[in-house]
C-alpha cells in the first residue's frame, strides 16, 4: 500500500513573465506616456506653463503613482494565481486616467493658473499654488475614491449607463480626440502616418510583419520622420532640437497640498464626477477580467485604483490613476504579471530621475496624438454598444455639454479672442443671453452635466416621467447654485443672490426652466400613455 506521507507534491509555480509581457508592456507605457506627454503639452504649449515645474514637481508624484498601483496589482495577480492555482492569471493593468488627466489639465490646472496670474500673483507664485491645487484635488478625488470604493455598485446602479458611460464618452470626443486631431494635422505627413498605423492595427486589427507591435511601429516611424524632415524644413513649424536635459525629482510625500485646499474647493464639480467615472471604471473592467478567467475582487481592486491615486496627490501628482480597459486583451497576448511591474517601474522611475519627461520633450505630440484618438473612439463605441439600443440617443444627448467646454477653453485662450474682447462678449446686449456666456454657462460643470442629462433622457426613453423629473429637480438645485450652469467665467459656486445683471439671470433662469419641465414631466406621469 503507497503512504501517503512520503508522496511528494509538486510545489505550484506562477510563471509570470513570458514572452507575451513584453508585448503587454510596451502597450501599457506607451499609454501612460502619452497621457503625460498631453498633461506637459497642454500645461506648457496651451497655458504658458513653466516646464520646470511640470518636470520636476508634477511629474515624479504622477508617475509614483503609477508605480504604487502598479505594484499592488502585479502582487494581487501572485495572489489570485496561487489562489486558484492558475498559472495563467494575467494582472489587472493600472495607469493613468486618459479623460481626467486630460480634463483637470485642461479645466482646472491651466485655467487655475491664468486665473491666479489675473489676481497679480507673479507667474512662479502662480504655478506652485497651481501645484497646490492640483495636489489637493488628488488628495480629494483619493478620499472621495475610498469612500466609494464601498457603495461603487450603488452608484451604478442608481445612475443610468447612458449618463455614466455618455459623459466619458463626450470627453473623449471633444477632449481626448479632438484636442489630439489638431496635433495631427499640426504636423499632417508624420501625424497622418502615424494614425493610419494606429487604424490599421488596432481599429482595422491587421498584424503588421513579424507580428510587430503597431503602437511602437507608429510612434517609431513618426519619430523617425520628424527628426529627418523637421531640421530639413519640410515641416511645418519651427524645429527645436530637443534639450537633452533629464530632470530630476523625488516624489516626497508633503501637505503642500493644504495650501491648496480652499481654492480647489471651486473645481469640485470637475473633479468628482472624473472620479466617479474610475469607480464605476473600475467596477465593469473588473467584470471583464472575471468573464476572461481572471476572478480579483472588485473592492480589491477599487481600493488600489484610489489608494494610488491618494498616494500620487500627497507626493506631488496630479493625475489620477485608474484601472485600464482591455484586461481581456492584455491576457489574449500572453501578458501574465510581468507587464504591469515593468510599466510601474518603468514609469515610476522615469518620473524620478527624469527620462520620462525627456521622452515626453523627444517625442512629437503629432505622433503620439493618435493613440489618444484610438482612445477617444473605443470609448465612443463602447458608450453606443454597453447601453441599451433605446438609450443610444440619450448617450449623444449627454455629448453636448462637453462641446461647449471645449468651445469655452478654445474661446478663452487669450491667444485666439483677447481676454477684453471676451469679457465684452460675455455682457453683450441682444434678444437673449450672450451667446458666449451660454457657452460658458453650459460649459461650467460639464461632466456632470452630462451624467444628468444623458440619466434624464434615458429615464424619459423609458417612459419612466417620475424618475426623469427627479433627475431634472436636482439639475435645478445644482444649477442655482452653479455647481453645473456657472454664470461665472471661471466655474465658481456662488449664492445667485450675490450675483448682478445678466450673470444673475442665468442661474434663476436656467433653474427655474428645469423646474417647470420637470413639473410637466411629474404631470404627464399620471396620463395614460406617460406611467411609471
Amino acid at each position: 500500500m503507497l503512504n501517503t506521507d512520503t508522496v511528494k507534491t509538486e510545489k505550484f509555480k506562477y510563471r509570470w513573465f513570458v514572452a507575451g509581457d513584453i508585448n503587454g508592456f510596451f502597450g501599457l507605457m506607451f499609454d501612460n506616456l502619452t497621457v503625460l506627454s498631453f498633461l506637459a503639452g497642454i500645461l506648457i504649449f496651451v497655458f504658458k506653463y513653466p516646464a520646470d515645474i511640470v518636470y520636476t514637481r508634477m511629474f515624479p508624484g504622477t508617475a509614483f503613482g503609477v508605480l504604487f498601483g502598479d505594484l499592488v496589482y502585479t502582487w494581487m495577480a501572485f495572489r489570485l494565481a496561487k489562489k486558484k492555482n492558475n498559472t495563467h492569471v494575467t494582472a489587472m493593468p493600472l495607469g493613468l486616467d486618459t479623460p481626467s488627466t486630460i480634463g483637470i489639465a485642461l479645466t482646472v490646472l491651466g485655467p487655475a493658473f491664468i486665473y491666479l496670474k489675473s489676481r497679480g500673483m507673479n507667474e512662479y507664485d502662480a504655478a506652485m499654488m497651481t501645484w497646490y491645487i492640483g495636489m489637493a484635488t488628488m488628495v480629494m478625488i483619493g478620499v472621495f475614491k475610498l469612500l466609494f470604493s464601498f457603495i461603487g455598485g450603488w452608484v451604478q446602479k442608481i445612475v443610468p449607463q447612458a449618463g455614466l458611460l455618455g459623459s466619458l464618452a463626450g470627453i473623449g470626443l471633444a477632449l481626448i480626440g479632438f484636442v489630439p486631431l489638431l496635433d495631427v494635422f499640426g504636423l499632417p505627413i508624420i501625424g497622418l502616418i502615424s494614425l493610419g498605423l494606429i487604424l490599421y492595427t488596432l481599429v482595422a486589427k491587421i498584424n503588421l510583419p513579424k507580428n510587430f507591435p503597431g503602437v511602437f511601429a507608429a510612434i517609431f516611424v513618426g519619430t523617425v520622420l520628424y527628426y529627418i524632415l523637421a531640421p530639413m524644413g519640410l515641416l511645418p513649424g519651427t524645429y527645436t532640437p530637443p534639450s537633452m536635459q533629464l530632470h530630476f525629482g523625488a516624489p516626497i510625500p508633503t501637505l503642500y497640498f493644504l495650501n491648496g485646499f480652499v481654492e480647489s474647493l471651486r473645481y469640485l464639480p470637475i473633479a468628482l464626477p472624473f472620479a466617479i467615472l474610475t469607480i464605476v471604471g473600475g467596477i465593469n473592467v473588473t467584470e471583464s477580467a472575471k468573464v476572461a478567467g481572471d476572478d480579483f475582487r472588485t473592492r480589491d481592486i477599487l481600493l488600489t485604483e484610489a489608494c494610488s491615486t491618494l498616494v500620487a496627490g500627497v507626493c506631488g501628482g496630479v493625475a489620477q490613476t485608474t484601472p485600464y480597459i482591455g484586461q481581456p486583451a492584455y491576457k489574449a497576448m500572453g501578458s501574465r504579471a510581468g507587464y504591469t511591474l515593468l510599466t510601474g517601474l518603468f514609469i515610476g522611475l522615469g518620473g524620478m530621475l527624469g527620462y520620462v519627461s525627456f521622452f515626453v520633450e523627444s517625442i512629437p505630440r503629432a505622433v503620439l496624438a493618435p493613440i489618444l484618438i484610438f482612445v477617444a473612439l473605443d470609448i465612443m463605441v463602447q458608450a453606443f454598444k454597453a447601453v441599451p439600443a433605446a438609450h443610444t440617443t440619450a448617450v449623444a444627448f449627454s455629448f453636448f455639454p462637453n462641446i461647449a467646454r471645449l468651445l469655452q477653453i478654445q474661446l478663452s485662450n487669450t491667444d485666439i479672442v483677447p481676454a477684453v474682447k471676451f469679457n465684452e462678449l460675455l455682457t453683450l446686449p441682444g434678444k437673449t443671453f450672450p451667446q458666449m456666456l451660454l457657452i460658458v454657462a453650459l460649459g461650467n460643470g460639464f461632466i456632470l452635466t452630462a451624467m444628468l442629462w444623458g440619466a434624464f433622457a434615458a429615464k424619459l426613453i423609458d417612459k419612466k416621467l417620475k424618475q426623469a423629473a427627479v433627475y431634472l429637480l436636482i439639475t435645478a438645485v445644482f444649477t442655482f447654485f452653479g455647481i453645473i450652469h456657472s454664470a461665472s467665467p471661471d466655474g465658481n459656486m456662488y449664492f445667485p443672490w450675490q450675483l448682478s445683471g445678466v450673470f444673475q439671470q442665468i442661474p434663476y433662469q436656467f433653474a427655474i426652466a428645469y423646474l417647470v419641465l420637470a413639473a410637466m414631466l411629474f404631470v404627464l406621469s399620471y396620463t395614460n400613455k406617460g406611467k411609471d
